[in-house]
């Protein structure tokens, strides 16, 4: 590994998560009196490795300002896009004038507060000569394709695995290959996916199941859970 590479962290944080129905955007929920998003910062300010963290935020959140954690001397903020892509893309911007274009970055959901050090390690260790990849999960459930709330067909699970995130790439790579599915109107839903499209192959890393992405009122119950059980090992 050159001694000249360095990690930085990406976290969208523009999204107004819709489906929790509430007038708070899911990444300032509390658990344990804390918003969410702070947990999700937290792992990657507390890494010694993470450089920094750009959070891209929409330029009508009020919320942001107001977090202490938004003062923190390792983050820095980016405009937030109308999709997830636009906003990584804004941070990837930002990410040119201060780091290096082989420089990995870790881009992570704010919604995601139980990300722990040894699975951020995982990918720093495990992806240095690859394209790149992401914490992922195989799938061990039987899997179902539906039509009109109709099972049409059942689909083999072998090989399917469940896409989590950080998903970690090169910056220059990633700015190109998202870039270019923008370009041709595809807004893609991941990093990944950008970076396959382009011809990449990334690589799975099996990552934790604790660490859900907090989408509806259950998930918050279940990351409670998760995040007590953290802090009573510490």
């Amino acid at each position: 590994m050159k001694a000249s590479v360095r990690y930085w962290a990406v976290v969208p944080a523009a999204g107004a998560g819709k489906r929790m129905q509430s007038d708070v955007p899911k990444q300032y929920l509390e658990i344990h009196g804390k918003p969410v998003i702070e947990y999700t910062l937290e792992a990657f300010i507390s890494h010694p490795l993470i450089e920094s963290v750009i959070v891209a935020v929409s330029d009508t959140d009020g919320f942001w300002p107001e977090l202490p954690v938004s003062r923190h001397p390792k983050i820095q903020t980016a405009k937030g896009g109308l999709e997830r892509c636009h906003s990584v893309l804004n941070c990837l911007e930002h990410l040119q004038t201060i780091a290096g274009s082989d420089d990995w970055v870790l881009v992570h959901d704010a919604a995601r507060p139980c990300l722990i050090k040894d699975d951020i390690d995982k990918l720093i260790c495990g992806l240095s000569d690859t394209d790149g990849g992401l914490l992922a999960l195989p799938v061990r459930d039987t899997m179902k394709r539906a039509e009109n709330s109709f099972v049409k067909e059942t689909v083999n699970r072998e090989g399917l695995w469940h896409a989590l995130t950080p998903q970690m790439f090169r910056l220059s790579e990633l700015q190109q290959s998202l870039n270019s599915a923008v370009t041709r109107g595809d807004m893609v839903t991941d990093e990944s996916q950008a970076m396959e499209k382009a011809g990449y192959k990334p690589r799975l890393v099996k990552g934790r199941p604790e660490n859900i992405k907090i989408t509806h009122r259950a998930d918050l119950a279940l990351a409670e859970l998760y995040l007590s059980r953290s802090a009573t090992c510490v």
